[in-house]
């Protein structure tokens, strides 16, 4: 059984979960994966704001060709999920720089680096 630790943090009278793995496997293979890490904190923690490190989402999601990451958020966008995922994305292919440049105008997802600045951009 994977060892989630999970904070919730509360910006602006909104509850973010924040969530710190154990180990740093993947906890989101695909878009069922996705939906179900969701669902749960939803459940449990009554919110739809999340925090993520970058090493919680399989490899495949940063390469943009494989199709996991337009999955993914078009899900999250569809229930209202927003997420912020926590790394370092300057070593990252031109195509996800522009992908993360574009995203992080919106209102839904984020890439940043440090705990911090995905607080501020859901708590907003």
């Amino acid at each position: 059984m994977r060892q989630l630790l999970v904070n919730v943090v509360e910006k602006n009278k909104k509850n973010i979960v924040v969530i710190e793995m154990e180990n740093h496997k993947p906890l989101i293979f695909d878009t069922a994966s996705a939906l179900d890490l969701a669902m749960s904190l939803n459940y449990h923690y009554q919110t739809t704001d999340i925090i993520l490190r970058k090493e919680a989402i399989i490899n495949g999601f940063y390469d943009l060709s494989s199709g996991i990451a337009g999955e993914i958020l078009q899900k999250y966008i569809n229930y209202d999920i927003h997420l912020a995922i926590v790394g370092d994305f300057s070593e990252g292919s031109q195509a996800l720089k522009d992908f993360i440049r574009e995203a992080n105008k919106g209102n839904n997802f984020y890439f940043v680096s440090t705990f911090e600045e995905a607080v501020e951009c859901l708590g907003n």
